[in-house]
């Protein structure tokens, strides 16, 4: 009996102790990981390998460009409609180091990013020196703010257009539209006008910024407050920018782009500022999901985000608009008229890209997304597209422009894209994934087997019980054990002399 005894007790022991710790795990993992969470998202010096990881980006990105060869150039130019074929990808490897880098004692840090592209052959469908039929963009840009000019001046511009062989329309590779060319009218006006254009010597869409930065930004280091880690305090000195017509579209809003604040809800929007689109940009959240094994928040564009101020009237301010879908950034890119847009013109007004054949938006192939790890605000994988379109249109007096039609005419678009890979996706799965589902399993294993342990000494304590009240109700006589005959059970007698009488008469 004490045996048994002992048994319940070590039984009930185990499993109230298996349960507490399954409970203590329950409830201190969720903090240890946040806590573990909250350290290495800071930006500090102090924590060697997450402020490697912030300073020089281990992700490798990369850039896909799209080019719309003109089929057409010369229907285009007597009012045809415009017809384009989509060229490419020719990918570049990103490179995005920081530098000039310093902490400042309100708990921020300013840094520039330096951007170097590397052509990737084998990743293309093409070299760079693919020649394609493209937008003389200078000559046509030019062109246009020639309208203004008077008669006799038209007469002078159409004649220096034709002196220097401009035309709307050339042939250029790959590598001279996206790095510049030089041209005997660049040189020209560079020697007459030094300060009229806005490049040295050539002239490239991303002349730019290859071994150039975005600007000066300055940041939240989180370490006094996590929430608002990555926040931008200011870009090149200013909180806001004076592109636009309004405050709101003036502010400088969100984080850098490459990172977010932890702890993110569906109810929260992804905002970062983009040097490129000179405006903020908001992302809304769409579904949740897994991205590599870990859980992921995808956000992607609004519908409203390029839309005109009609449509959405907080856009009022990035007017001057066009047809809803496109963004005027001229003011922010030395008066060039060009606008930006998603590929294909997805999401925008119907009317933009049944003006050109050879469009087709989707969803699929053209819109932009982030998937983004929730617990810990780290990109997981991105694909930012946008696409560069030309106002154009024809001007009296003015030669080069012909009889072309008023329009917005693609002229590439580009998918900047990375994704966690290698030893820092195994790593991150590790200690993001593995190992708190591992602690999760473990809990409820101990939660589980305790709460056997228990259920089985209760079980055990019954019978016992049981047992017991068995052993100490009477047992009922039979008349074996008296000598009666045939071992049958005794009559009532009656008590007392009657005893005796009854008995002899037996």
């Amino acid at each position: 009996m004490a045996i048994a005894r002992q048994r319940i007790v070590h039984l009930l022991v185990a499993g109230l102790l298996l349960v507490t710790v399954g409970l203590v795990l329950h409830f201190v993992t969720p903090l240890i990981i946040q806590d573990q969470v909250i350290k290495n998202v800071q930006i500090n010096p102090r924590n060697g390998f997450a402020y490697s990881v912030w300073k020089d980006v281990p992700i490798p990105f990369y850039m896909s460009v799209y080019f719309f060869h003109i089929v057409n150039p010369d229907a285009i130019l007597q009012g045809e409609k415009p017809v384009v074929e989509q060229r490419g990808p020719y990918v570049y490897r990103e490179y995005r180091p920081k530098g000039n880098i310093s902490f400042h004692d309100n708990h921020t840090v300013s840094y520039r990013v330096f951007r170097q592209f590397h052509f990737v052959p084998e990743r293309s469908t093409g070299p760079e020196s693919d020649q394609l039929v493209l937008p003389n963009m200078l000559a046509l840009g030019v062109s246009i703010i020639a309208e203004k000019l008077t008669p006799p001046m038209k007469l002078m511009f159409n004649l220096i257009m034709k002196k220097f062989n401009q035309t709307a329309f050339f042939k250029r590779t790959i590598k001279e539209m996206m790095w510049g060319y030089e041209d005997e009218l660049i040189i020209t006006l560079k020697k007459l006008f030094p300060n009229l254009l806005p490049f040295t010597d050539k002239f490239g869409l991303f002349a730019d910024l290859n071994n150039t930065d975005t600007g000066l930004f300055t940041i939240y280091t989180g370490v006094d407050d996590i929430r608002k880690v990555q926040g931008i305090d200011t870009w090149n000195g200013g909180k806001k920018v004076n592109y636009w017509h309004s405050a709101q579209c003036n502010m400088i809003n969100g984080t850098s782009g490459e990172m977010w604040p932890p702890f993110l809800t569906p109810s929260d929007a992804l905002e970062f500022y983009s040097p490129d689109a000179c405006r903020s940009v908001k992302l809304v959240y769409q579904q949740s999901g897994r991205t590599y094994g870990l859980p992921s928040f995808r956000y992607v564009a609004p519908k409203t985000m390029f839309a005109n101020g009609t449509v959405y009237p907080p856009n009022q301010g990035f007017c001057p608009c066009r047809q809803s879908g496109v963004l005027n950034v001229s003011t922010c890119r030395h008066n060039s008229q060009v606008f930006i847009s998603h590929p294909h013109f997805y999401n925008g007004d119907p009317t933009l890209w049944e003006a050109v054949d050879g469009l087709h938006p989707s969803e699929k192939d053209h819109s932009l997304f982030i998937d983004i790890h929730p617990l810990t605000g780290v990109p997981l994988n991105v694909s930012i597209k946008l696409q560069l379109n030309l106002f154009l249109k024809s001007a009296k007096g003015i030669n080069l422009l012909g009889k072309m039609r008023t329009m917005l005419l693609p002229l590439m678009w580009f998918d900047e894209s990375g994704n966690i890979s290698g030893p820092i996706l195994d790593n991150f799965y590790m200690f993001m994934a593995l190992i708190p589902l591992l602690l999760e399993i473990l809990q409820y294993l101990l939660l589980a087997i305790g709460a056997l342990l228990l259920t089985v000494a209760a079980i055990l304590a019954f019978i016992s019980m049981q047992q017991k009240r068995s052993k100490r109700a009477p047992q009922e006589p039979t008349c074996e054990g008296y000598g009666f005959w045939k071992g049958e059970r005794l009559r009532e007698l009656p008590v007392g002399p009657d005893l005796v009488l009854a008995a002899s008469k037996e």
